[in-house]
């Protein structure tokens, strides 16, 4: 099966939304403005790759590795990365919306997730020790046998997480945000 290998390569506004692309491997690349809404990319790889001002509203990443890979001012909602590749597995976010995505039994460490949007997200039995959710909405987001290990929740907001199913231990919440931690306690904070 040949494998079609694109280097240095910057996509500008390319409109490839519902197509299904397979066997490509993009390094080192920028998409700046494209549409891959419900578009699927099978058995493919990104490595070192940015998406800037892009649409990847249910777009599929079925067995493709994600190695390195920055998402600036784009849309990713219901993106399911769980059906990705996890050898190399590495993703940036920043001013993105990543609602109803899916993180099931991903291994993120060290994962930014700056000012964006994550509401009813899934993060459940994943590894997201030391990531970083700065100035990140975390409505219905669900935290469940979840590794939070030192990982920053300072400046994030409406976050629910349960302290007894999920690893903390280090973990930084503000004076704020610890209501986040109690609300399964059903008690009032004044």
């Amino acid at each position: 099966m040949e494998v079609l290998t694109h280097y240095n390569k910057s996509f500008n506004k390319i409109v490839y939304s519902e197509k299904e692309t397979k066997n490509r491997e993009f390094d080192s690349c920028n998409f700046i403005n494209c549409d891959f809404s419900n578009g699927l990319f099978v058995s493919s790889s990104f490595t070192n790759c940015v998406f800037t001002g892009c649409n990847l509203t249910m777009t599929k990443f079925n067995h493709c590795q994600l190695d390195n890979i920055t998402f600036k001012e784009s849309k990713l909602l219901g993106v399911n990365f769980s059906s990705c590749n996890d050898f190399l597995f590495s993703l940036k976010f920043d001013g993105c919306i990543l609602d109803c995505c899916s993180f099931t039994r991903k291994k993120m460490h060290k994962t930014p997730f700056i000012n964006s949007s994550v509401k009813d997200a899934d993060f459940s039995e994943c590894d997201l020790t030391n990531s970083v959710f700065k100035n990140s909405d975390l409505t219905n987001t669900i935290f469940s046998n979840t590794n939070l290990k030192g990982v920053s929740f300072l400046t994030a907001k409406n976050y629910n997480i349960d302290p007894e199913r999920n690893n903390i231990a280090k973990a930084k919440f503000s004076l704020e945000g610890l209501v986040g931690l109690l609300n399964k306690y059903d008690i009032k904070i004044e």
